[in-house]
């Protein structure tokens, strides 16, 4: 069987010599009674043993790890605490115990992750430097050894980095110079740092998310992890560093199977994550990834789906132009559309209601006069909420009047001059938006030589510009409200 497609369940009939190992003293005696009492029993009677004696079991995990070479017994040793983990991920904390403060609990697993040898040589390298212990010193032909089982093993990966995301997560906080797992900040024994097995995942999980190692489990995987690990402020940092936002961004899209909606929610929760830090919030707003939201919250039946989302879209709301561009997209529908629907989660409910007020003042904001004229003299005309408010027109129609009706000039200006089809179209809509709302709107565009400027468009290549064109002439020969009887019917 390929060891990409091993299983726990199937890695774990395996028998493994512990003696063979006892007697070549890569374990002590003690190890091999722990191991003879927990190996091949069942699942009761190892969580009692977990309970009684925990953090020795993880000592004589981790050993092993770190001191056996032969791919059997490493992907053995790494299913019996994916299994121990799986069954209560609160074991993760016997990582961490206070009877294991000069164990290095992490290398052995972050030394299975990596793939790049030279990387991983050199870094061990460094550790032995600033090592005085003569057990952690491995030879150059371990580490040869080990060169090749590094070598395309997907399961021993997978394993030691769902591991590795599990027992970081679950580590004490920082207290009074202690950190990871218990060794002193300042100490030389210490091989390990956090940032450096927090890196170390973050390269790794990158790496599968542009070409994954495993070709249906590598960007699951990766996600998974990601989605616990980005709690991590450096995590996030380095995330954004290695440009993974735009790795994730692909991955928001409608889902339909329970596996991809997994997946998709796991994204998400990883999206919400990146919308607390900064530099990552740039990414988010410049590589489309509120449109890919959009379309999933519209399409999304799934509750926490739809959730993690509507969070994320909170929490950008009043970041630089996010705003803006939810409205754009038609999300303040959207919300009332789903504010109708029968949610059982309250802070669901909850941050609905913020994100519609929310949406309401930027809609507020986006109608004002000056944003209107800022938008115009720029000549950056687009299709946002202000051109089709009615009681944006209504309110702001006297301001058209302002320095000789200078906007309405510019407007006359661009459907002469531009060459981009958005421009005109928006350009010919505002002219007869202003001939319907100003009292003497058709006269003051006559005046303004407009008419013959906008019948050149009629015969324009882009069928928007042409629609706009024909509606501006409609209100100028016909008046506004029998153009508008024949804009609703046309």
């Amino acid at each position: 069987m390929e060891r990409a497609e091993l299983t726990t369940e199937q890695v774990l009939k395996r028998d493994i010599p512990w003696e063979t190992y006892m007697t070549t003293k890569l374990i002590s005696g003690t190890g091999l009674q722990l191991l003879r009492r927990y190996d091949n029993r069942a699942e009761s009677v190892r969580a009692q043993l977990l309970d009684d004696d925990g953090p020795a079991y993880v000592q004589v995990f981790v050993s092993i790890l770190r001191d056996i070479f032969k791919e059997e017994t490493v992907e053995y040793v790494l299913a019996l605490i994916d299994e121990m983990l799986t069954a209560n991920p609160k074991r993760a904390r016997l990582f961490h115990d206070k009877s294991l403060a000069k164990e290095d609990t992490y290398e052995p697993f972050l030394m299975c992750l990596l793939v790049n040898f030279e990387y991983f040589y050199s870094c061990t390298l460094n550790f032995l430097s600033y090592s005085e212990s003569s057990e952690v010193k491995l030879t150059i032909h371990n580490l040869s050894t080990f060169r090749l089982l590094l070598k395309g093993n997907w399961f021993i990966k997978e394993k030691s980095c769902k591991i590795l995301a599990l027992t970081v997560s679950a580590r004490p906080k920082t207290q009074n110079g202690v950190v990871a797992n218990g060794v002193a900040s300042n100490s030389k024994t210490k091989l390990t740092t956090i940032d450096a097995v927090l890196r170390g995942l973050v390269e790794w999980l990158c790496t599968q998310l542009k070409k994954p190692s495993h070709p249906s489990r590598g960007i699951p995987t990766a996600i998974n992890c990601l989605a616990a690990l980005l709690k991590e402020p450096v995590v996030r940092s380095s995330f954004v560093q290695a440009d993974g936002v735009k790795l994730l961004i692909p991955l928001i899209c409608p889902a339909s199977t329970q596996q991809s909606i997994q997946l998709l929610y796991e994204t998400c929760l990883c999206v919400w994550l990146l919308s607390y830090y900064e530099p990552a919030i740039e990414y988010l707003a410049t590589f489309r990834a509120l449109p890919r939201l959009v379309d999933v919250v519209r399409s999304s039946t799934k509750e926490k789906v739809v959730r993690v989302v509507v969070l994320t879209f909170r929490n950008l709301l009043s970041k630089g132009t996010c705003g803006a561009q939810m409205v754009d997209l038609g999300l303040p529908q959207i919300i009332q559309s789903l504010k109708a629907q029968a949610w059982s989660d309250e802070d669901l409910l909850e941050a609905l209601n913020q994100l519609e007020d929310g949406l309401k003042d930027n809609i507020k904001k986006l109608s004002s006069f000056d944003k209107y004229k800022q938008e115009v003299l720029l000549g950056h005309l687009d299709w946002s909420p202000m051109h089709k408010d009615p009681l944006f027109w209504r309110d702001n129609i006297t301001c058209f009047e302002e320095n000789d009706f200078q906007i309405l000039r510019v407007l006359i200006t661009i459907v002469d001059s531009s060459n981009d089809p958005r421009p005109l179209a928006v350009a010919c809509f505002d002219i007869s938006q202003f001939i319907q709302h100003h009292p003497a709107g058709r006269v003051i565009v006559n005046d303004l030589k407009a008419k013959e400027r906008v019948m050149k468009l009629m015969n324009h290549e882009s069928a928007e510009v042409t629609r706009n064109a024909l509606l501006c002439i409609q209100r100028l020969f016909l008046g506004a409200k029998y153009a508008s009887f024949l804009q609703e019917w046309s």
